[in-house]
């Protein structure tokens, strides 16, 4: 009987240093999982954060480029070295409309690298006019006239909006 005893009693001691061993396990997962559920948190407030900059730097790429029309379908190489004065004596003979002031433009290019083959799709003219209200009525104007014809080429004006407001 005393063997049993002891034998229960040193059982009981090892449980005993088991259950120590598996609530001090349980301490430091509780821990552990209280500070993932912090950063849970702070990560969703970030989330929303970086929604709301996109949003705002979105907003503010729009407002910078709403001055910019975007013309396809010129052939490069037509627009010489200087697409500005190109543009500004093309574009009244294009929508047969004439502006007063004449247009402006604070710059217009190609974007991209030139094509080495010459082949494909001539790349797009991006200009930025110098008034808001003359680029609004080259884009009412190209709208209402339907496709503007160059010669025997079509030529598409439009918007130069930002990838994310395109879509």
């Amino acid at each position: 009987m005393d063997n049993a005893m002891v034998a229960l009693t040193a059982e009981t001691r090892s449980m005993r240093l088991e259950i120590s061993g598996f609530q001090s396990q349980i301490s430091r997962l509780d821990q552990r999982v209280t500070t993932v559920e912090a950063q849970s948190a702070s990560w969703t407030n970030r989330d929303q954060e970086l929604l709301h900059l996109c949003s705002r730097l979105t907003d503010l790429e729009d407002r910078s480029r709403r001055n910019n029309i975007r013309l396809l379908g010129i052939p490069e190489g037509t627009e010489g070295a200087d697409i500005p004065s190109y543009l500004r004596d093309t574009l009244p003979k294009l929508t047969n409309t004439t502006f007063d002031p004449p247009l402006e433009f604070q710059w217009a290019h190609r974007p991209g690298p030139k094509r080495q083959d010459g082949k494909g799709r001539p790349r797009p003219i991006i200009a930025c006019m110098l008034r808001h209200g003359q680029a609004r009525q080259l884009l009412h104007t190209a709208r209402t006239q339907g496709p503007l014809r160059l010669g025997t080429l079509e030529i598409q004006l439009s918007a130069d909006f930002p990838r994310e407001t395109a879509e």
